[in-house]
């Protein structure tokens, strides 16, 4: 049953156990140089600092979003939907990293008008006690939000344009792991021949392209 996007932390209570927790809509698309590192440090500072963080990304017409205002340290101010006159141009995207504490939260908020455990009560509990910071997505990175068919096409366009030009896929899980070291050269080798297709000779381009040292 559909219960809201705040439900998530209800359900997997026991997936969380005592950890802190990222939640990604799983509409949303994030693509840029080094966002793996930003992500990574984002982690650890909920873990040390026991504060959640959501992040803001700068678009021309805030009014479709929720919207959210920070002050000169990146602390959140107030987080508005949709709002008529946007105290910023940052827009909240569906991407959320919590403390432990969300799985309690979420247990405790109210269904909204339309029924549900909504996200933005969740971000507003951290924010009135401020424990919510706000972490800016800059120019090199790009958000895409496919809800619509639309916006879909718009990220299809986006996604097969930088893949042509630079001829490397974006977010291929094997070569991810490769390049984690939680395979090596064999195994990829091994797994690009299951494909019989482009999808496979782009594997091994992986292996031949690879600019480390063997």
């Amino acid at each position: 049953k559909s219960r809201g996007i705040a439900d998530c932390f209800i359900v997997g209570e026991e997936f969380i156990g005592d950890d802190s927790v990222c939640l990604i809509l799983g509409d949303n698309i994030f693509y840029g140089n080094h966002f793996g590192t930003i992500l990574r440090q984002t982690v650890k500072e909920v873990e040390e600092n026991n504060k959640s963080t959501i992040f803001g990304y700068s678009v021309s017409d805030p009014q479709r979003f929720g919207v959210v205002e920070f002050d000169n340290e990146l602390n959140a101010i107030s987080i508005e939907e949709k709002p008529v006159n946007p105290k910023s141009n940052f827009a909240v995207v569906g991407l959320y990293f919590y403390s432990n504490e969300v799985v309690k939260i979420a247990k405790n908020i109210k269904p909204s008008n339309r029924g549900e455990l909504e996200i933005t009560s969740v971000n507003e509990f951290f924010l009135n006690r401020n424990r919510l910071k706000v972490k800016l997505l800059r120019r090199g990175h790009a958000w895409l939000d496919t809800g619509t068919h639309d916006t879909l096409i718009d990220a299809s366009i986006f996604l097969r344009m930088v893949e042509q030009r630079q001829g490397l896929k974006i977010s291929c899980p094997e070569e991810i792991a490769y390049y984690m070291n939680y395979i090596n050269k064999s195994e990829l080798l091994e797994i690009s021949k299951t494909y019989n297709n482009e999808y496979g000779e782009y594997l091994k381009r992986v292996i031949e392209n690879d600019p480390r040292k063997d």
